[in-house]
């Protein structure tokens, strides 16, 4: 199992330095990877009067300042960028980081704060469209070929984007969605790897093993035709401080077969967008096992 540290991209994190303080500080403490949120008003009931940082250039601070470090948002939101130039931000880090892009994408929400705010469609099904057609795009554009697409809601006219990004023969793709939703987890079966939420978890809250278990079993059962290549499994949630505790927690988790664990703050809680007491648990280490 892998170790990752979770936050968003407003409050005291909207600031690129200080992302790049946090990512510093978690390769040197022995994290695996950085998730940054993709959000542009979050809630705006909640988030009024906090500032926001454009996650990709968040990141770009982030893989300056770190030399191993995996790094990506969880999650993006496609229907709300134009493939084109999420695809550029996401070949430029991949480059400038050497090869340590992971690319986590979904529906995205709160959807009439986040879409219905600024005129774009509020429809699930036209938004799961969105990303199904620009996840494909995505795929296209990061390969370097000509990319010619007559879609329902894309076209592309003899495009070549350069450069391809630096993995082959793209970054890993993660797909988000809400566990019971069947449909997130087909989607994330035909990629790389699925970031679940749970109706039973709240944000920052590790899911019941039974309900992994049977997700797991759901989305391998969709990847009949890709056995062998590798799929990860993300959960998260707040690790107690106190080791054994840390184990009791998430050991269960790894033998019902999640290969990540997000370390994650509460969203009810004011920590979540707060430097001091994430630096203070990045600096505990992740989670031993």
């Amino acid at each position: 199992m892998r170790f990752s540290i979770n936050i968003p991209n407003f409050g005291d994190f909207a600031d690129a330095r200080t992302v790049a303080t946090v990512a510093t500080a978690a390769e040197q403490a022995g994290w695996d990877a950085l998730f940054v949120w993709d959000h542009v008003v979050h809630d705006k009931r909640e988030r009024r009067g906090q500032s926001f940082g454009d996650p990709w250039m968040l990141l770009t601070a982030a893989a300056l300042a770190t030399s191993r470090l995996k790094l990506g948002t969880l999650v993006t939101p496609v229907a709300r960028r134009r493939p084109e130039q999420l695809a550029r931000q996401v070949a430029t880090l991949d480059s400038l980081s050497g090869g340590r892009v992971i690319f986590s994408a979904g529906l995205g929400g709160p959807v009439e704060d986040e879409f219905g705010s600024f005129g774009e469609p509020t429809d699930p099904v036209v938004l799961a469209e969105r990303l199904d057609e620009g996840l494909e795009l995505l795929q296209r554009y990061w390969s370097g070929e000509p990319v010619h697409h007559d879609g329902r809601h894309y076209q592309v006219r003899d495009v070549t984007l350069l450069p391809a990004t630096v993995q082959r023969p793209r970054p890993p793709v993660w797909i988000g969605g809400f566990w019971p939703h069947r449909r997130p987890m087909r989607r994330a079966a035909r990629w790389d790897g699925v970031v679940p939420l749970f109706a039973t978890a709240k944000h920052g809250q590790a899911p019941p093993v039974d309900q992994v278990r049977d997700l797991i079993a759901y989305v391998h059962q969709h990847r009949k035709d890709q056995q062998g290549n590798p799929f990860e499994i993300v959960l998260g949630g707040v690790s107690p401080g106190d080791p054994a505790r840390a184990r009791d927690l998430i050991a269960p988790l790894a033998d019902a077969g999640a290969t990540w664990w997000d370390e994650r703050q509460l969203q009810t809680s004011e920590d979540l967008y707060r430097l001091e007491p994430i630096l203070r648990r990045i600096n505990q280490g992740p989670p031993a096992l």
